[in-house]
């Protein structure tokens, strides 16, 4: 069996995922399980969920990893900081992250958040980060208020430009509370343009917004789509269906697989989400066994070794 790389997940943690996020994730359910006529009180979704989030140490994660088969993957960091109060800043976050590098050595890659409206101070901090920690890339999440071409990230860019760091973009919709417009996979067009050799991510965008995604990753060389989410979006009705269209595409060399957990402990754990990829009939059904290396492992290491990245 090829190896499997989780191109995307988070710790699951209260130091890192904000409470009012996880209140407005608690939200949805109880919208959805609502208009099944089976929803429990509102607190106890959000207190449940929040009970899911004191995995301070990735010890759970990287369990679920063994029992999965996935031999590594990306910790995503969003810096929620100037729009949901209450987890820790980049700096202490970073540090954090690389004490769970340290204790769970060679299984996670450190994706760190910025905000560019941290203005020049942010730049030096971010600077020094990847210079402490080893940082492997940028995370951005422009639902909390900005583009992911907005000029205040420019010189994060340049950073990532001349380090061989890649960014992984959120796309599509979110917690309630935050800005979708800001979202759109578009947005990262321009800023694609003007630094091509950086490679932007654009997560879930297997998920949401598949079109016009697979539409940038098909011809903007330095953009990449993830699947992210595939397990917990309320718009699929079944996504082993939904990924094999999307692998059908014609864009496997441009797919990063990743789960976005811990949202798959919604969904019977890690191990049963990766078992239907791996193994169930319908997720690669008629795609080649060199496509899901590309999928599984190999476009991931693209991504981190820009050496190796083909062109287009």
């Amino acid at each position: 069996m090829t190896a499997v790389y989780d191109g995307h997940c988070h710790v699951a943690s209260s130091r890192f995922i904000p409470r009012a996020f996880v209140e407005d994730v608690a939200s949805n359910v109880l919208c959805r399980l609502g208009s099944m006529g089976a929803a429990p009180k509102p607190g106890r979704i959000a207190d449940g969920l929040a009970a899911q989030h004191e995995d301070h140490l990735a010890d759970g994660l990287v369990a679920e990893m063994d029992a999965a088969g996935v031999e590594r993957a990306v910790l995503l960091v969003p810096d929620f900081g100037l729009r949901m109060a209450g987890t820790a800043e980049p700096a202490e976050a970073a540090r954090l992250h690389h004490e769970i590098r340290q204790r769970h050595p060679g299984r996670f890659w450190v994706y760190i958040g910025v905000d560019p409206r941290r203005g020049p101070e942010g730049v030096r901090d971010f600077e020094q980060m990847v210079d402490a920690y080893g940082l492997d890339g940028v995370k951005l999440y422009p639902p909390c208020g900005y583009s992911p071409s907005d000029p205040g990230l420019y010189p994060y860019y340049e950073i990532c430009a001349a380090r061989a760091l890649p960014v992984f973009v959120h796309t599509g919709p979110t917690a309630r509370s935050l800005d979708y417009g800001p979202a759109h996979p578009m947005r990262i067009d321009r800023v694609a343009r003007d630094f091509p050799a950086v490679p932007f991510v654009l997560g879930h965008g297997g998920l949401t917004h598949v079109e016009v995604s697979a539409y940038l990753a098909a011809y903007r060389t330095n953009v990449y789509v993830d699947t992210g989410g595939f397990a917990s979006a309320p718009s699929l009705s079944s996504w082993p269906e939904h990924l094999n269209q999307l692998f059908r595409m014609g864009i496997n060399h441009k797919i990063i697989f990743g789960t976005d957990w811990p949202l798959g402990r919604l969904n019977g754990g890690l191990k049963g989400l990766v078992a239907e990829v791996v193994e169930g009939p319908t997720v690669f059904a008629g795609v080649s066994r060199k496509d899901r290396e590309l999928l599984l492992r190999e476009n991931l290491l693209r991504v981190l070794a820009p050496g190796s990245r083909p062109p287009g």
